[in-house]
């Protein structure tokens, strides 16, 4: 309990607090992460999710990564968990200034949440690679298979897929973030992906709190450390539960 304590105090004492999320920030709401016991990299697929969510396999093999993504990505029932709504709850605060997440799934804004940096894109956006024009996940789910524009073209999601850059301006906007932060809270990533977790070097604040079920490579720089679920951290400290209408 003197880390939940401590917690509160540097919220309080906060005026500009940055989260920095990954895959276990939606765990909660049942969305698998990539490296758990139960995520993507241990399911039973002809190859390996890393090779069926890559720019070349989409280009080479569509019909084969829309049924992976259907199945594993675009998850029916899913919604905001106790994180997320805490995160809203801080943000209309006046205390977070934002959440920059490496989940694609909307989450944060589903919450309420209306500064979110998306490192990776998200399910919610998608275009069509021939004539550009845009899509929302309802069209895409509409139809089976590879989804098409009318004008014939591939409809693609906007999510950065492996062996893509990242959206320089979406960076830029997240490093100016950090840098400016007076507290860094990370949860649910493993720090292992980069360039998103090198991100974190940009932070100049004294003060940062890591929540994750795994050990990670900034362990050693926390003020302080969780192994619980973020939702329970952040919902006893912050609040988030009580029910808002969320616009």
């Amino acid at each position: 309990m003197q880390e939940r304590e401590k917690l509160r105090e540097l919220i309080d004492k906060s005026g500009n607090i940055v989260f920095f999320g990954g895959a276990g920030t939606s765990t909660e709401s049942g969305i698998p992460d990539f490296r758990g016991v139960d995520g993507l990299y241990h399911t039973q697929w002809e190859y390996p999710p890393e090779i069926i969510l890559s720019h070349g396999f989409f280009l080479a093999r569509p019909e084969e990564f829309y049924r992976f993504y259907r199945e594993k990505l675009l998850l029916d029932g899913v919604g905001p968990n106790p994180a997320h709504r805490a995160l809203a709850r801080l943000e209309r605060m006046g205390k977070l200034s934002a959440v920059i997440t490496q989940n694609i799934d909307g989450l944060h804004q589903a919450a309420g949440s209306r500064k979110v940096l998306e490192l990776h894109g998200s399910i919610h956006r998608n275009y069509c690679m021939a004539c550009g024009r845009r899509f929302s996940l309802e069209d895409v789910r509409r139809q089976a298979g590879v989804p098409r524009c009318p004008c014939g073209g591939v409809i693609r999601p906007d999510v950065v897929l492996y062996e893509e850059g990242l959206d320089q301006d979406v960076v830029q906007e997240a490093v100016e973030a950090i840098s400016r932060a007076d507290l860094l809270i990370i949860g649910g990533t493993s720090l292992a992906v980069y360039p998103a977790a090198g991100l974190i070097n940009y932070y100049r604040g004294q003060e940062l709190v890591l929540i994750n079920r795994d050990a990670t490579p900034a362990d050693g720089r926390a003020t302080l450390l969780f192994r619980e679920p973020i939702g329970r951290v952040l919902s006893s400290c912050v609040g988030g539960e009580e029910q808002e209408n969320v616009q």
